[in-house]
């Protein structure tokens, strides 16, 4: 089992594919999610996103947004990307 992200933003569909974890900066502070985490709907602000998959560690500098995590799916809905 592993986990979906798709990052999205108003001008373009950034990323979409399999991680092993994701990292985000969330409105309290950073936070990290993990297969089988638990539902989550929360504001992001401007800061980094990190994501590992099986090209290694991948980072993006995100303006704000907001993320949705639900069964192993993740996603991002950011203002822009940096």
């Amino acid at each position: 089992m592993s986990l979906h992200l798709d990052i999205v933003t108003p001008d373009a569909h950034v990323y979409q594919g399999e991680v092993e974890s994701a990292t985000f900066p969330g409105s309290l502070g950073t936070f990290q999610v993990l297969i089988d985490h638990a539902p989550i709907i929360s504001a992001l602000t401007k800061g980094t996103l990190v994501y590992v998959n099986a090209d290694g560690t991948h980072s993006l500098e995100i303006d704000g947004g907001v993320v949705e995590v639900l069964k192993n799916n993740i996603t991002v809905l950011a203002e822009s990307i940096a």
